[in-house]
């Protein structure tokens, strides 16, 4: 029997990986996907199980492309699609550079957008009832001022899986988005290894804790799952309770 087929961009690690481990228990075909060749094509050798690695640049409309066209030639249709690829690139405001922005933008929100947009037209095509599950962040709500482009591309995330799931509900095709708050990841290790940072973003947990990565992919999992089967459009915040605080501790 052909599994379904579940693709993740920025799988080689973190989050991403987090996300097709908690999918392949539920029985998908993973294939993941990652600027980082090396690093994509290990992650597939760990997660085994059929797992298919490849290279692709998110920023790059081309790369998508060829990489819907690899997985249909040799693996079939992709059911579920998990838009986790993203980049920060921090700095001051006042100096940030048009092309840091743009770059920003392009892995974060257009990249997004053209590959969900690869992948709902062969859905339809193909009378997929599919699932998109977007990686947005609590800085689609709040914000940070040394990540402009982040935040920006964030928000732009939130409202195109609102958007996104109008136009593709009619087809079955559900959209929705995770926030993560402070997950512990790569990028998280400098507040990690800064005890002053570290009481910092505790002070806007309520939970006191970091969250884990495999913390993240069990809500993608849900959120493309038939137990969510009567949720689109939402963005459910997996931050410890930091979005409804109203207070520093």
């Amino acid at each position: 029997m052909t599994r379904n087929i579940a693709l993740v961009t920025g799988a080689a690690q973190g989050i991403g990986y987090a996300c097709a481990e908690a999918l392949a228990e539920d029985g998908f075909q993973l294939v993941l996907a990652d600027i980082n060749a090396e690093g994509v094509e290990e992650a597939a050798r760990k997660l085994g199980n059929g797992a298919v690695g490849i290279a692709c640049d998110l920023g790059n409309v081309e790369q998508i492309d060829a990489m819907f066209a690899k997985i249909e030639a040799e693996l079939g249709f992709v059911h579920t699609l998990v838009n986790n690829a993203g980049v920060a690139l921090p700095g001051n405001f006042l100096d940030y550079s048009l092309d840091d922005f743009r770059k920003v933008i392009d892995v974060n929100l257009t990249g997004l957008f053209y590959a969900s947009q690869r992948a709902s037209k062969a859905m339809v095509a193909q009378e997929i009832n599919g699932s998109i599950v977007n990686m947005s962040s609590i800085n689609a709500v709040v914000a940070i001022p040394a990540i402009p482009a982040y935040c920006a591309s964030k928000g732009g995330v939130m409202q195109l899986t609102k958007s996104m799931s109008l136009a593709l509900a009619p087809h079955g095709i559900r959209v929705n988005a995770v926030g993560p708050g402070s997950i512990d990841t790569e990028m998280m290790a400098g507040v990690n290894a800064n005890p002053e940072a570290m009481k910092m973003a505790m002070s806007r947990t309520p939970l006191q804790r970091m969250g884990t990565a495999r913390e993240i992919g069990d809500v993608v999992a849900f959120l493309a799952s038939k137990k969510a089967s009567y949720i689109t459009g939402e963005t459910i915040y997996v931050d410890g309770g930091r979005l409804g605080l109203n207070y520093v501790c």
